[in-house]
């Protein structure tokens, strides 16, 4: 590696201490993911669906976006994201656990249907892509008040096949909204790959609505901050929506209801876990002298001990009562 590439971060205008804190939220993302998979294994919670070789692209991409002023709508693996622009572990854990004080839905929800107003991250829903349309018209309203601040909307690859997507685009690149719709593809709609669902890129659709399209390296959150800054510098200029595809794996199946060896081999996923964004930037903050084994070490312990904390408090937090099935219903007086 050159000298040239240690202080790349630095050329982008990212501090030592921005780019380490964009790997501890990637750090924490995959330790969240590795204790939600033992504890749904255990019976302890029902379900968890995976981010494991994801976080990369969604560090990347919040540490690009204003955290104090952009509304975020982000798709069902995105812990690292949530995490990033200031959801806590804590809340995580109230999620998978579904008790009556997790943020998002009060435990009425799936994990990984994010939704906190303190942090404008919008509420999702089940079926895939219907967060696009919801994005764009935040965007409109945006646009419509003067607001300087973008929507930002994640989702998967065989997202991008819905109607949702093409009418959300068409729509933002009509009226050049402040729109960043990211796709994190990851090779696989639950179980049909890549080449099954699109023939081409799905950057290169965003030409046939009148914005850019841009493919980045997803394992590269460096590569994915660059990218998304110079959209989120189009979108408040007024030059409208950017659609970017961060090239990634979805490394574990995906959720805990899937056989992903029914469709794909042992080998294939070794030789993209070899290609995992996480131990590459933490190698790449090694060799910039701005990180070291000691202090790594360091830090997983006091992520071991967050969740450790996050996971005793969530399981022993109370459930929503059968009262509760009616908030956020009916209007209150």
């Amino acid at each position: 590696m050159s000298i040239g590439q240690y202080v790349k971060h630095q050329q982008l205008g990212l501090s030592d201490e921005r780019v380490i804190q964009m790997y501890t939220s990637m750090l924490l993302a995959r330790k969240f993911d590795e204790r939600s998979l033992l504890l749904q294994r255990s019976g302890k919670i029902a379900f968890h669906v995976s981010g494991v070789g994801q976080e990369a692209a969604q560090a990347g991409a919040a540490y690009a976006l204003d955290a104090e002023k952009d509304y975020f709508l982000p798709y069902y693996r995105d812990y690292a994201f949530v995490l990033s622009v200031g959801m806590t572990m804590k809340e995580l854990m109230l999620s998978v656990f579904a008790k009556a004080e997790d943020p998002n839905s009060g435990g009425r929800q799936m994990p990984g249907h994010f939704g906190h107003s303190k942090h404008r991250i919008v509420t999702g829903s089940s079926p895939v892509t219907t967060q696009v349309p919801h994005a764009v018209g935040i965007a409109l309203a945006a646009k419509m008040k003067g607001d300087e601040l973008v929507s930002f909307v994640t989702f998967g690859e065989g997202s991008s096949n819905q109607g949702d997507f093409h009418e959300g685009c068409n729509f933002a690149g009509v009226h050049k909204l402040p729109v960043i719709l990211m796709c994190e593809n990851n090779r696989y709609a639950i179980s049909v790959p890549h080449h099954k669902q699109v023939a081409g890129n799905i950057a290169d659709r965003a030409i046939g609505y009148g914005f850019p399209g841009v493919k980045v390296d997803g394992n590269d959150p460096l590569e994915v901050y660059r990218v998304v800054k110079e959209a989120r510098e189009r979108a408040l200029r007024g030059e409208g929506p950017t659609l970017i595809e961060a090239d990634l794996y979805r490394v574990p199946p995906h959720s805990t209801s899937d056989n992903d060896l029914l469709y794909r081999t042992k080998e294939e996923v070794e030789e993209n876990r070899a290609k995992d964004g996480l131990p590459k930037f933490r190698q790449y903050l090694i060799d910039c002298g701005i990180w070291s084994e000691e202090k790594d070490q360091e830090l997983l312990t006091a992520i071991q001990q967050e969740i450790n904390e996050a996971t005793a408090y969530a399981d022993a937090a109370p459930y929503p009562t059968g009262e509760d099935t009616l908030k956020h219903v009916y209007a209150e007086a």
